[in-house]
């Protein structure tokens, strides 16, 4: 196997590996995701893959323009390191975190940044994985968030989450707010699926759609692709099938 960069000169012709299906729905989240990261590239976006059909892939950019309310400069972000089913075990996610460390080098930065948990959560990379790569642990946001980084620069300043991310609040205090982006090919159809729910269960709720990264630092959620509030307070970054959502509506009404 090989690692591909993914680019604005072969991003039509290649899948993206979280949408990688044939069906037309499956094709509509893919070319969201597509969609979105073509504005990006601009930006300093990444996305590298290993040229198979599956799960196998690492997604970057630097901090300035990272879609997560985090404050720094001159470190490189990993929105997102998948290595998924029969590809686990093989040592693919050593070796595309090596090819981040590798980018972040050439282009000087200081070091690398990612969002992880206290314990392990869905969609979220296990923090032990980073910490057996020299990463640490340098901020903690409410409830369960936590930024690890690996510092080329030992004098360069260390990232940090931003005070409102900290307090997990959000300003609408009543109902749900979901707060999200393209720059997860699901959550367009997943948020819609919620607020349905939601609307059937005559719970108010409010749909936030994130447009840009400065929005993303000043209100989106540590995981940055989705946020769930409840009466304003974080709940979770999960996503969650029908019959999981309505047993978490009635446990955060509780």
């Amino acid at each position: 196997m090989k690692i591909i960069t993914i680019d604005k000169n072969n991003i039509d012709q290649e899948h993206i590996c979280c949408a990688i299906g044939n069906d037309k729905q499956n094709q509509n989240r893919a070319q969201s995701k597509k969609d979105w990261m073509k504005e990006r590239f601009n930006d300093g976006l990444i996305f590298k893959r290993f040229d198979e059909r599956g799960k196998v892939f690492i997604e970057y950019m630097p901090i300035e323009k990272a879609w997560k309310p985090i404050i720094g400069k001159n470190y490189m972000v990993i929105n997102c390191l998948w290595v998924s089913g029969k590809f686990k075990g093989k040592g693919l996610s050593t070796q595309l975190l090596n090819e981040c460390k590798k980018d972040a080098k050439t282009k000087k930065m200081d070091g690398i940044a990612v969002v992880s948990s206290v314990k392990v959560k869905p969609f979220l990379t296990d923090k032990k994985f980073y910490l057996k790569h020299g990463f640490e642990i340098v901020d903690s946001a409410s409830p369960y968030f936590e930024l690890i980084v690996l510092k080329f620069n030992k004098n360069a300043r260390i990232p940090q989450f931003t005070d409102n991310s900290k307090n997990a609040t959000y300003s609408n205090k009543k109902g749900f707010t979901f707060i999200y982006s393209n720059q997860c090919p699901f959550m367009e159809e997943y948020v819609g699926l919620l607020s349905e729910i939601s609307k059937s269960k005559k719970i108010p709720f409010e749909i936030k759609k994130l447009k840009n990264h400065k929005e993303a630092q000043q209100i989106g959620s540590p995981f940055g692709t989705l946020g769930i509030y409840y009466n304003g307070e974080f709940k979770t970054h999960e996503l969650m099938s029908e019959k999981k959502f309505e047993k978490f509506i009635e446990e955060v009404k509780k």
